[in-house]
């Protein structure tokens, strides 16, 4: 057992890796469904055993290593705080991505959606346990190709082929974005060590860059992010393909684990101080702009997805803002935001795609009375909207608290307020959503609710653990706020050093 401690983050990517490779040489479905569940509960007990031995009291790299994989690829892994939250949350939303599409919505071929569940996974512990830029940047192209798959071989829209080319377009950018400034940095490395090329985090953290060269990579860097977050104005690729590429398998993967924000954490704020010094207020203001555009864009929409999409892309504003406070208290509550956000969302997604199974539609004049045949699933989803907003007892509420907490004092009350009032109208559209496809009357086109079907036994037990665990979460915030602690610190204190008070 300790030898497998000793290497737990080789171990997580390695698993998906195995169970990949077995599905495309055994196709047969038991196979499958065998394989799918002994990778994801087993990448699950990993991340939990992570966590559980992983130190908080040690500031420094845990499960460091680093093994050459060619001359100038290395692969080097390591895990703080912020590390194991990611990594939790992508084992427990890939178990719950394989249980949705496996036994809820009976995709087939089994082995092959299973195969790119798992290809998923391991893409993306390879981005969270990366500590090289380059390696990351492999990882993203993956998990991108992977994703288009999944929307362009299970979508169940007649209109998915636009969307998935939009997504291709906005996703390419962003990949070509990060490569140009991770060969930069790698480019800069060389010049200053005659020709040694490096893309290590630990390397590049100490080497000097220019005020310009600064500038460019942060512009390449950070747009590159902040398409894969995604921040207004760059989002126009969220509701096109959460409208049409109707995989709510597919939607969890790319928009419940949001690897722009942890790739900001791990790269663009330790890499680039002084550029991020000089433009965060502008980040900032765009941001801001961002909260309520979205969320006002939300108010009038008709598709239950496209409300779910303009909502999500208003809260991440309220992440950025958090983020960009450059604060030990606005990390640790932005990152929290972060884990608790990508439970909510893929609570929606997942529930919404439980209602479309039944309604064949997601336009809410065709929805209505939907508590009656499907009561825990409203539940859920009015849990998920609540979690959003920052209700007390889930797991957004102190987060929330220190975020808007530091933002007041870093800007004053203009962008807090800003930001309170957009978390305000996004909450209305959920809510009103909830209302309306749960509650209301149904609209003359919708379908007689005594035809639907009651939920299954799977649909049951998975929105109920979706509830519990945002609920057990929000009571108990206090160990995950504990986990983060120290990497918050870490990343914020090169800006506390310009005078910002901890």
């Amino acid at each position: 057992m300790a030898v497998m401690d000793s290497s737990l983050l080789e171990w997580l990517q390695l698993i998906p890796l195995i169970g990949v490779l077995v599905l495309l040489l055994i196709r047969h479905p038991l196979v499958a469904w065998l394989t799918g569940v002994v990778c994801t509960v087993g990448e699950l007990a990993l991340a939990m055993r992570l966590m559980q031995l992983y130190d908080l009291q040690n500031p420094r790299w845990q499960w460091y290593r680093r093994i050459p994989v060619t001359d100038w690829l290395v692969h080097v892994s390591g895990a703080d705080g912020i590390t194991v939250l990611f990594v939790l949350m992508t084992a427990f939303l890939s178990l719950l991505v394989l249980l949705y599409g496996g036994l809820v919505r009976g995709f087939r071929p089994v082995a092959g959606f299973f195969a790119v569940v798992l290809g998923c996974e391991a893409a993306l512990m390879g981005q969270f346990a990366s500590l090289d830029l380059l390696w990351f940047t492999a990882m993203a192209v993956l998990h991108t190709l992977l994703i288009g798959y999944l929307f362009s071989t299970w979508s169940l829209s007649g209109d998915e082929q636009r969307a998935i080319t939009r997504y291709y377009q906005f996703m390419g950018t962003s990949l070509l974005l990060l490569l140009a400034a991770t060969l930069m940095l790698g480019w800069n490395h060389a010049e200053m060590t005659r020709g040694e090329w490096s893309f290590e985090l630990t390397v590049l953290v100490n080497d000097p860059r220019s005020p310009y060269l600064q500038g460019v990579i942060f512009y390449l860097l950070f747009y590159g992010l902040a398409i894969r977050v995604p921040l207004f104005p760059l989002h126009g690729w969220l509701p096109l393909i959460m409208e049409h590429g109707t995989v709510a398998s597919a939607m969890v993967l790319l928009v419940g684990l949001k690897t722009g924000i942890y790739g900001m954490l791990r790269f663009l704020f330790p890499l680039l101080p002084d550029a991020v010094w000089r433009w965060h207020e502008y980040v900032i203001a765009i941001a801001a702009i961002g909260i309520l555009y979205s969320a006002l864009l939300a108010l009038v929409q008709k598709n239950l997805r496209k409300i779910l999409a303009y909502a999500l892309v208003s809260h991440t504003g309220i992440l950025v803002i958090g983020l960009f406070s450059l604060h030990p208290h606005a990390f640790q509550g932005s990152i929290m935001l972060t884990g608790s956000f990508g439970l909510a969302i893929s609570t929606l997604v997942l529930m919404a795609g439980i209602v479309h199974l039944r309604t064949r539609g997601m336009a809410l004049e065709k929805l209505g009375g939907l508590f009656t045949p499907l009561p825990l699933i409203g539940v859920a989803f009015l849990v998920a909207a609540l979690s959003i907003v920052g209700m007390p007892g889930t797991p957004g509420f102190d987060a929330v608290h220190l975020l808007l907490e530091a933002a007041i004092e870093r800007f004053g009350a203009l962008v807090t307020v800003l930001a309170a009032l957009g978390n305000v109208v996004a909450a209305a559209c959920l809510l009103w959503a909830f209302q309306r496809a749960f509650l209301a009357t149904p609209g003359p086109g919708a379908p007689p609710v005594q035809t639907l079907a009651r939920a299954t036994p799977i649909e049951k037990g998975l929105a109920a653990i979706l509830i519990a665990v945002q609920l057990a979460s929000g009571f108990n915030a206090d160990p995950w706020l504990e986990l983060v602690r120290s990497g918050s610190r870490l990343i914020a204190a090169p800006y506390l050093e310009r005078g910002e008070r901890p």
